[in-house]
């Protein structure tokens, strides 16, 4: 007396969808600590203050800037 087996034919596509629901989880989650560590950086990177030696800037606005640079010798 011979048996036919059927093998199930839904079980592959269901794990291929479950590692790819776990990858796009990963890939968020990824995502918004990269945005999270950016906000962290910039922040720390604003700067309200700048002192140069003998010039200090408080706030500053600028529409065009030429800048000559001299040699010691010229005056």
């Amino acid at each position: 007396m011979a048996r036919d087996i059927a093998t199930r034919g839904n079980t592959r596509p269901a794990r291929g969808l479950l590692a790819l629901a776990v990858g796009a989880a990963a890939a968020g989650a990824l995502a918004i600590g990269a945005v999270a560590v950016g906000q962290i950086v910039i922040g720390r990177l604003a700067i309200g203050k700048a002192r140069f030696k003998s010039l200090e800037v408080d706030e500053l606005t600028v529409r065009k800037l030429r800048v000559i640079e001299r040699n010691d010798g010229e005056a």
